[in-house]
């Protein structure tokens, strides 16, 4: 039997306000334990929660750049569990009235293909504290620092059939949430965490199958492992004669599999109703008016600003618009060298690959943005081939200067002199008049292969400096004259 995957998302962006979403206190990361929480935080009797207007309006942008519909008006709720890193027995939500509506996110796959997917509704809500379980002998610390701070939670419609169209997707709203500033989407620290709905169908059926909820996989290529476990998980329990169960599953990267966390609550469980300390939020059209004229240049516009500007293909476009700091440093290169294509391939090929060797992010690079400009101008005025371009990246990457430096204090400007160049070739075909015969002797498929032989002794014999089109241009000459 033919199976099909049915895959919705429920991302949890902590948002970057300075303080939490009903007090005061600060949400910075890495605090001792138990420092940043307030009486509001704990919810001591007397206490009151204030909303935070920032979160709305950050609500708000994202609700507008994913086109969806904004609530007038939105209503919290408290939902209602008990948890000891709950301190209040309850969280404040939104259920029945979410501030942000259905809109929807195109992604673009690995083989350059689009698709939509949609995005059910997004609320506001505060986070929970953290339960920590090493260093306790036994026992189980818990830290409230996280309390209070400022969630969206963007719930996906059930439209994903992969788990790379799943790995797409969060990595565009990963880039949207970035681009928007209102999360700095560092899912190592939490700030971004994702649960992963999953279930299977027999090929064709229109009903769903029974899901299972992978709570809090916080790395792109873990929510691709874990969904890639449950899937299989699924379909070899139904073929066995099993059913799956909804239920809530947690992820464990050691043992790459998914282990049963507890059985899933429906709605009616947490006994939601309206916060009777929180007025209902209405929003205005004039603020919302305000908020969309702040709206940065999204992913989506830029890419295709890339492509229509400067002509460069869907791939690269999609590769150097994905973060916000990429796309700012190739145009800073480009606005220094003015060769988008030059630029583009310097970005996402040299520089990329010492990014990831050494770990770093592309606002951490050692190599500025207007160094690289700066040494591909040399590479199109010739004072530098291909070749010598790496070894001036390389000491750029190491903190030797500029390019226009470098090549002047290692002597590495190229041979562009005819004379001198036709001089040293004289010298090379001298050296090796043996292979000169042969190659005048041969036909034209071996002369193809002989070609590379003198081209390379050349290069050799200048130290890489000449000039490879006039090598070539004439090499030619004097072999075949």
């Amino acid at each position: 039997m033919q199976w099909e995957t049915v895959i919705g998302l429920e991302i949890h962006a902590q948002l970057s306000t300075q303080s939490k979403i009903f007090s005061g206190s600060a949400t910075t990361f890495g605090a001792e334990p138990n420092t940043q929480a307030s009486l509001v935080d704990l919810g001591m009797p007397g206490t009151l929660p204030v909303l935070n207007a920032e979160a709305v309006r950050m609500a708000c942008k994202f609700g507008l750049a994913i086109d969806a519909e904004i609530t007038e008006k939105n209503v919290f709720a408290r939902k209602n569990y008990f948890y000891p890193d709950l301190p209040k027995g309850y969280q404040t939500s939104q259920m029945d009235h979410p501030i942000v509506g259905k809109g929807h996110l195109d992604i673009t796959l690995e083989d350059g293909s689009t698709c939509r997917i949609g995005i059910t509704r997004a609320h506001l809500e505060e986070d929970a504290g953290k339960s920590l379980h090493e260093d306790f002998h036994g026992m189980s610390g818990i830290d409230l620092n996280r309390a209070g701070t400022p969630l969206l939670e963007i719930v996906s419609e059930p439209d994903i059939r992969s788990a790379k169209e799943a790995v797409a997707y969060v990595k565009a709203i990963h880039a949207l949430v970035r681009y928007l500033g209102i999360c700095d989407g560092n899912m190592a620290e939490g700030s971004l965490r994702c649960d992963c709905n999953v279930s299977v169908r027999p090929k064709g059926q229109a009903e769903f199958g029974t899901r299972a909820e992978i709570k809090n996989v916080n790395s792109f290529r873990f929510i691709e492992k874990a969904i890639n476990h449950e899937v299989q998980r699924q379909i070899e329990l139904i073929e066995d004669g099993g059913k799956v169960v909804q239920e809530t599953r947690l992820y464990d990267p050691n043992k790459d599999e998914t282990r049963s966390m507890r059985s899933k609550e429906e709605a009616n469980d947490y006994r939601y109703f309206p916060c009777p300390d929180l007025l209902p939020v209405v929003i205005e059209q004039s603020f919302l008016d305000e908020v969309r004229a702040s709206l940065p240049e999204l992913p989506g516009q830029k890419r295709e600003r890339f492509e229509r500007e400067f002509g460069l293909s869907t791939y690269d476009a999609s590769v150097l618009s994905a973060s916000r700091e990429m796309a700012d440093y190739f145009e800073q290169v480009y606005a220094t060298c003015g060769d988008a294509k030059l630029a583009a391939n310097w970005v996402m090929g040299e520089l990329s690959s010492l990014l990831n060797k050494e770990g770093l992010d592309i606002e951490q690079s050692p190599v500025p943005a207007e160094h690289l400009g700066g040494m591909i101008l040399r590479i199109k005025d010739d004072t530098i081939s291909g070749k010598i371009a790496k070894m001036v990246f390389e000491a750029m990457a190491a903190g030797e200067g500029s390019a226009d430096e470098i090549i002047e204090k290692k002597g590495l400007k190229q041979v562009t002199d005819s004379g001198a160049i036709e001089a040293m070739l004289d010298e090379v075909l001298a050296a090796n008049a043996e292979q000169v015969e042969q190659y005048r002797a041969s036909d034209e498929a071996k002369r193809g292969k002989m070609f590379g032989f003198f081209v390379g002794q050349a290069m050799k014999a200048s130290k890489g400096k000449a000039n490879p089109g006039q090598v070539n241009q004439l090499l030619k000459k004097k072999l075949e004259g």
